[in-house]
């Protein structure tokens, strides 16, 4: 258990509230873009605190399991429309900041944003929540 760390829905929930405090501090946004699966939950959160309508969903995997994949073994996502310095992209972890680093690469000029962020994908992700230890996070939806 102490290689775990376990997030509940009240936790989580007001971690996405206060993430939400950062992104009105950081600028207007018109558009947001989640990061299946991980980031459908805090998207769907921050879509009705920040009254975004326009929403895209994009599927990406930069891991097997608990296995890392090279970045060119990476499939690119597919087309989510116009993403500029207007739209959020949101993930709930930046752990390696792999899955970001793809996707900077293809939507340069996005708002990355996660709910939490590991010492190793802090320099991936614009604006988080909270910073979390080098741990596996157990979320809310993930309890057995």
């Amino acid at each position: 258990m102490g290689d775990k760390v376990y997030v509940g829905w009240d936790e989580f929930h007001q971690d996405v509230k206060s993430l939400c405090d950062k992104i009105r501090q950081s600028g207007k946004y018109n558009k947001i873009v989640a990061v299946s699966r991980g980031g459908l939950v805090p998207a769907g959160i921050i879509a009705y605190e920040l009254n975004i309508r326009n929403m895209a969903v994009i599927n990406i995997a930069t891991y097997i399991g608990a296995e890392h994949l090279k970045l060119d073994e990476v499939d690119m996502p597919e087309y989510v429309g116009a993403v500029d310095e207007k739209t959020l992209i949101v993930d709930d972890l930046s752990d390696s900041g792999q899955t970001l680093q793809v996707l900077r690469r293809q939507f340069p000029k996005g708002r990355y944003v996660t709910v939490y962020a590991k010492p190793k994908g802090l320099d991936e992700v614009d604006l988080f929540a909270r910073a979390m230890p080098e741990k596996w996070i157990v979320f809310p939806w993930d309890v057995e």
